[in-house]
Parts: C-alpha cells; sequence; structure tokens
C-alpha cells in the first residue's frame, strides 16, 4: 500500500487524480508535515496571525504604559491584521479548493482498499486456520485409526495366547455340539 496509486482505480471506474500519482509522502503525512504543508501552500495566513499578535502586544505595552495614541494605533494595526488573516484565509481555500477535493477522494479511495486489504487479509488468515484445522483433524482420524489398529492386533495376539477368543470358543461349541465328540464345550458349562 506504500506505493503510489495507478491511474485507474480498481475500486471505481474514475481515475485516481494524477497529481498526487507521484507523491507518496503527500499522503502519508504526520500532523508536523501537515502543518509545514499547510504553511507553505498558505503562508500569508501565518503573517495575519503574527502582525495581529505583535499589534495585540504592542497595544497592551501602549495602555500600560499610559499611551493612548500609541494603542489606538496598535489596535487598528490588529484590525488590519485580523482583515488581512481573513483575506487570506478566504483567497487561500478559494485557490486550493480543487486540491482539497482530490485529497478527499483519494483519501476515500485509500479507506477502501485498506479496508478490502483488510477483510482480504482476514479471509486468509480464516482459510489457513481451516487448512490447519482439517490437516490436525486428518491427523487425529490417522493416530485414533492405528490406535485402534494397535488395539486390534494386541487384542488379537491376546485371545491366540489364550486359546482363542469369544468366537473361537463358541465356534468350538457348536462344532462339538454338530459333530457329537465330548470334546465341545457345551453352552459354557465346564
Amino acid at each position: 500500500m506504500n506505493q503510489p496509486p495507478s491511474s485507474q482505480s480498481p475500486l471505481s471506474t474514475r481515475e485516481v487524480p494524477s497529481s498526487f500519482a507521484d507523491n507518496q509522502a503527500y499522503f502519508d503525512e504526520s500532523r508536523w508535515q501537515k502543518f509545514t504543508r499547510r504553511l507553505k501552500e498558505e503562508p500569508l495566513i501565518p503573517l495575519g496571525c503574527a502582525v495581529t499578535c505583535w499589534a495585540l502586544w504592542g497595544a497592551t505595552k501602549s495602555i500600560r504604559s499610559g499611551d493612548s495614541y500609541n494603542a489606538q494605533r496598535m489596535f487598528r494595526m490588529r484590525l488590519y491584521g485580523q482583515f488581512f488573516t481573513i483575506v487570506a484565509m478566504v483567497a487561500g481555500s478559494f485557490y486550493y479548493n480543487s486540491d482539497r477535493i482530490l485529497r478527499k477522494e483519494y483519501e476515500e479511495i485509500l479507506k477502501e482498499r485498506k479496508a478490502i486489504d483488510k477483510r482480504n487479509a482476514w479471509i486468509r488468515e480464516l482459510e489457513a486456520r481451516d487448512m490447519e484445522e482439517r490437516d490436525w483433524r486428518e491427523k487425529v482420524k490417522e493416530v485414533t485409526r492405528k490406535r485402534q489398529e494397535e488395539e486390534d492386533v494386541a487384542r488379537r495376539k491376546e485371545e491366540a495366547k489364550m486359546g482363542g477368543g469369544v468366537v473361537t470358543k463358541a465356534v468350538k461349541g457348536l462344532r462339538g455340539k454338530l459333530v457329537g465328540d465330548g470334546d465341545g464345550d457345551r453352552g459354557g458349562k465346564p
């Protein structure tokens, strides 16, 4: 996301403003960078504020010293400074209005892209978790199957040691009844 946007946005049919494409620092700026950028864009506003503050300071100093003529002159200077500041703000507002509109559009597009990237990252994370869970379930099934096979083998070995299992004894008993030789188990009684 730290690359300048392409000329065609995948999110809309409108072109991304080309004046922004070559200046990525313009978009990813801190508060201090924004302050200095705005100071460079509209240097007359801080100048008008400085003149207004200087006039107020001068008027306060003149009032304390008792110089009413100089105090009146400084109050007029304050009014001129305020007027100059307001005119500079309005003129700058008209002059930089198109750039502000383009910047807002870009910020909206950037916000949409970040939301889509966040959603895609979440989907990838969910898919990875799903794959891990499937792999884990497969391993559990395999371990369970192997354990069952081992238990079956162990049970068969145990049955073979004991002279056969329940089924073998039942078959021998039935064969004994059918054949009539007396050495078969009769109903499991001794």
